[in-house]
C-alpha cells in the first residue's frame, strides 16, 4: 500500500466522522474550487455531523443546503464539475442514489468516453449506507452493486478512519466521478490517522491482516466484522488473511489473487444481498486467474435476497456479521479437498 504519508509520520486518534470532516476542511482550504452541498449539510452540519462547522469556516457560497431533491443535486454536481469546480455532494442515504442514477450513469460516467478527449467530471457523491438502525427498507440498503457495471464511475467503500480520510481526499482530487460510500454504523469507530497531507490512493486493495489459512475479502463496514472473526478463529489455530478492496470499482484484484494463491481458500463478505453482489465478481476473477490454486469450494457471505426489514429482530437476522464469517471460514477449512 502506497500512501502520501511515511510510516513514521505522527498519528492522531480520530473517529471516522472526524477524519471525514478533516478531509473536507483540508481539501476546501487547499483548493477553492471545492464546495460542499446537499440536504442539511450547512446549518445542521449533516445528518451524521460530518460537515459540522464547515459553514462557519467557508461561508454559504461553498457550503450550502439544498431542497429535498436528489435529482437536482446530481444535475448541479455534474454541471458544476464540467464548468471547472470540484463539487462534493452529499446524498443523505445511499438508497437515494437511485434517484440521481441518471446523472451518474448516463452523464458523469460517460463524458470522457463520449468526447474522447481529456474531459473530466471531478465530482464526489458521498452517501451513507447499511442497516442496523431500524430505518427500514428505504433507508438501509448497501448500493455498491448498483454501480459496479458502469464504466467511468469509481466506487469507494473505506473501513478505517485513516482510509476514510485518505480516500476522501484522493477522491476529491480525482478527475473522475466518485461514489463515496460511508457505513452509518462506523462513524464513531476510532483509530490512528497519520498527520499531515494524508492521502490513500484510489483503486488499491489493502491487506488488513496477514494469515496463511484462508483469504477473507471483506468490503466496507464488514471489514471490522471480518477482523473480529479472524481474531476468534486464530484462537482455534485458523489464521485468516483479511483483504480490503477499499475501492470497489475499479477493483485492484492482484492482491486478492496473490493472497488466494498463498492460502488456497477464499471467503467473500459484503452487507448487500449475496445474489448478484460484488463478492460474485471477486469469485469470478479469482476463478479466471487462480482456479487450480483453490483447495476448497469458495464461500460467500452476504444478506438474503430481500429488502432490509424494519423490525429489530428481523434486521438482526438479515444482516451478516462476524458469526456468519466464522461459520463460512470453518466450513471452507473443513471442506478442504
Amino acid at each position: 500500500m502506497s500512501e502520501s504519508t511515511s510510516p513514521d509520520a505522527e498519528a492522531t486518534e480520530l473517529t471516522v466522522r472526524e477524519g471525514l470532516n478533516q478531509a473536507l476542511r483540508e481539501e476546501m482550504d487547499r483548493d477553492e474550487r471545492v464546495f460542499v452541498f446537499g440536504e442539511d449539510v450547512a446549518e445542521y452540519g449533516g445528518l451524521y455531523k460530518v460537515t459540522d462547522g464547515l459553514l462557519d469556516e467557508f461561508g454559504s457560497t461553498r457550503v450550502f443546503d439544498t431542497p429535498l431533491a436528489e435529482t437536482s443535486i446530481g444535475g448541479a454536481a455534474v454541471g458544476s464539475a464540467l464548468a471547472g469546480a470540484r463539487p462534493v455532494a452529499e446524498i443523505m442515504f445511499g438508497d437515494f442514489l437511485a434517484i440521481i442514477a441518471d446523472h451518474l450513469i448516463n452523464y458523469a460516467a460517460k463524458m470522457h468516453f463520449n468526447y474522447g478527449d481529456d474531459t473530466g467530471v471531478p465530482m464526489v457523491v458521498r452517501a451513507t449506507y447499511g442497516g442496523g438502525d431500524q430505518f427500514g427498507l428505504h433507508h438501509s440498503q448497501s448500493p455498491e452493486t448498483w454501480f459496479q457495471n458502469v464504466p467511468g464511475l469509481k466506487v469507494v467503500m473505506p473501513s478505517t478512519p485513516a482510509d476514510y480520510k485518505g480516500l476522501l481526499k484522493s477522491a476529491i482530487r480525482d478527475d473522475d466521478p466518485v461514489v463515496f460510500l460511508e457505513n452509518k454504523q462506523r462513524y464513531d469507530d476510532s483509530g490512528d490517522v497519520p498527520a499531515g497531507d494524508h492521502t490513500v490512493p484510489l483503486c488499491e486493495s489493502d491487506v488488513k491482516r496477514e494469515g496463511d489459512d484462508v483469504t477473507v475479502v471483506a468490503m466496507g463496514g464488514m471489514v471490522n466484522d471480518a477482523l473480529d472473526a479472524a481474531g476468534e478463529l486464530a484462537e482455534s489455530g485458523i489464521e485468516c488473511e483479511v483483504v480490503d478492496p477499499r475501492t470497489v470499482m475499479p477493483l485492484d484484484v492482484d492482491p486478492i489473487v496473490s493472497s488466494v494463491e498463498k492460502t488456497n481458500k477464499l471467503v467473500t463478505v459484503h452487507e448487500a444481498p449475496m445474489f448478484g453482489g460484488f463478492g460474485g465478481e471477486i469469485v469470478a476473477q479469482v476463478a479466471e486467474e487462480s482456479l487450480f490454486h483453490l483447495d476448497a469450494p469458495i464461500r460467500r457471505v452476504g444478506a438474503p435476497f430481500t429488502p432490509v426489514p424494519f423490525a429489530t429482530s428481523l434486521e438482526e437476522a438479515y444482516l451478516p456479521g462476524s458469526d456468519d464469517i466464522t461459520e463460512a471460514v470453518d466450513e471452507v477449512v473443513r471442506r478442504e479437498v
